[in-house]
């Protein structure tokens, strides 16, 4: 292969591997924003209502932020490995084309939006509570309940 081509090849290896470096920094960027603004939504609501909030389900702002997270250094470590096979591919003048990390980065980010999806439709509305002789009720308080729909 004459060097202009080989060099060629490279640099398409290594745009490749910046682009695979983007898409994880953009979601390591989502997952760390999505967790930090569910956290501020919560506290927005403690201050607000005045109360503790019921713990919630696993699958909640934080957890699927971090799992964004995740999924962004697992891309990171992905894409150096497949550099690093290309590279070496390139150099042997053996090329395979790989078709597996995008299929596995796919299935990933789709579960993750999967379970984006009941955060989107919880929802919270007031449920009055009803007055009781213990001293700790204090009646006309709202207690906030979950209603999926």
């Amino acid at each position: 292969m004459p060097p202009i081509e080989r060099q060629r090849e490279h640099q398409a290896n290594e745009r490749t591997f910046l682009a695979w470096l983007r898409t994880s920094i953009a979601l390591i960027g989502f997952g760390f924003a999505l967790a930090r603004f569910g956290l501020f939504l919560r506290q927005l609501e403690i201050t607000v209502t005045q109360q503790p909030l019921p713990t919630s389900s696993f699958i909640n702002s934080q957890s699927l932020g971090i799992g964004l997270v995740l999924v962004g250094i697992l891309i990171i470590i992905l894409s150096v490995w497949r550099y690093n096979q290309v590279f070496w591919q390139i150099e042997r003048n053996d090329y395979q084309p790989s078709r597996l990390l995008v299929w596995v980065t796919a299935a990933i980010v789709a579960v993750l939006g999967l379970l984006s999806i009941p955060l989107l439709l919880w929802r919270e509305y007031a449920v009055p509570r009803t007055p009781t002789s213990g001293p700790s009720s204090t009646p006309g308080r709202d207690v906030p309940a979950k209603r999926l729909y």
